[in-house]
């Protein structure tokens, strides 16, 4: 990444709701549009991603922003879909393609889950265990391997729990803080996940508009230039026991290989990271990522844990938006949102939430178990 910043942000709160794709992405598109200080016409290409929707979905929705013929690709990678849209994105304005371009991403998982009927076919037998199995042996591996407990679960639940009521736009916003006790008491989906570990499902909306960096000093003089120094995708490579352990969750090592490229592009390491976004649709996922992203060495996650270090205003703060447990995961606005968030706290404009002189901000997501995205941020 070369010279590409990220120009204005917006989303529209998620949550469940009547409200249609094309109005949630309406009303984000427009509020990225406002806070970069542009106006459709500024756009010269979109980049759309969503899961469920049918197809041409995206373009319709472009449509709505105004027909000025610009080029729209539409991008799928599962709960990765708007962190791989993003990537295009950036990599057009660093290739010097396109000065300004629209990133989009938006679904309605609750239709897709009324609609949802079809069988497992035999080459997908992996599709026979719900994610929720799969994480819960992930889970039930590190207490046999770590000797982890259901409370550490319960710490990092409470915590994006507690980060989502601060955010606006999370769709879980408990009224009372809350506690580890009350995550394990809440019902259970598959021991020793419950509920409040897991996250929701959901509609929303969420947009980038990433530029130039001479632009965003130009359209926003008095804001902090928000850089993307570094970006990767990377699929599955084989290794022993895959079956065991990728076909929902993914390989391990792919989160590894891929932060390492990210962290040398950018040229920094996990102790430079202020603030990281991870693809904590269960509690154990966000465990298992402090060790593969390097934000602690392998076996050292449940401590780090008991002493708060990923906490607001811990070592390096982790899912400062209340992550997929509580800000939630409709799918394809997803990897959007963590971009949205991670903005905000770089600017210095994310409120009670706010991490004390944030500077350079990391956001991981996983697609389907078999691709892992990360994008790292800085500001000037």
């Amino acid at each position: 990444m070369k010279d590409v910043a990220v120009l204005g942000v917006g989303m529209y709160r998620f949550g469940m709701g009547d409200v249609p794709n094309n109005v949630m992405a309406r009303e984000a598109g427009m509020m990225a549009l406002r806070d970069a200080g542009l106006s459709f016409r500024d756009v010269n290409a979109a980049y759309v991603g969503h899961i469920f929707a049918s197809v041409m979905t995206g373009v319709r929705v472009m449509k709505e922003f105004g027909l000025t013929g610009i080029p729209v690709q539409r991008i799928e990678n599962a709960s990765a879909t708007g962190s791989a849209a993003f990537r295009e994105a950036c990599l057009q304005v660093a290739a010097g393609h396109y000065d300004v371009v629209m990133v989009l991403g938006f679904d309605k998982m609750t239709t897709m889950i009324q609609q949802s009927t079809q069988g497992t076919a035999p080459e997908n037998m992996e599709d026979s265990i719900l994610p929720a199995g799969f994480f819960a042996l992930w889970a039930t591996r590190r207490m046999h391997e770590r000797g982890m407990k259901p409370e550490h679960l319960a710490k990092i639940a409470a915590k994006n729990w507690n980060n989502g009521a601060l955010n606006p736009m999370a769709q879980r916003q408990s009224t009372e803080p809350t506690t580890v006790e009350r995550v394990l008491k809440s019902r259970m989906v598959a021991w020793p996940l419950t509920t409040m570990m897991s996250c929701p499902m959901g509609d929303g909306a969420a947009c980038a508009i990433v530029g130039r960096a001479d632009l965003a000093k130009r359209l926003r003089p008095d804001r902090p230039i928000v850089h993307v120094v570094a970006s990767d995708l990377q699929s599955e490579k084989y290794v022993p026991g895959h079956i065991f352990m990728g076909p929902v969750v993914g390989a391990p090592q792919m989160t590894i290989d891929t932060s390492q490229n990210v962290y040398n592009e950018a040229g920094v390491g996990p102790k430079d990271l202020d603030l990281v976004q991870v693809h904590d649709a269960f509690a154990i996922e966000e465990l298992e990522y402090y060790e593969l992203l390097g934000l602690c060495k392998a076996g050292e996650a449940e401590a780090c844990i008991d002493r708060g270090d990923f906490e607001l205003n811990g070592r390096v703060a982790v899912s400062t938006d209340g992550g997929l447990i509580a800000r939630g995961h409709p799918g394809g606005p997803t990897g959007l949102a963590q971009i949205w968030e991670t903005t905000l706290q770089l600017r210095g404009e994310a409120g009670k939430r706010q991490v004390e002189g944030a500077r350079v901000g990391l956001c991981h997501m996983m697609g389907g178990g078999s691709v892992c995205v990360i994008h790292i941020l800085k500001r000037d």
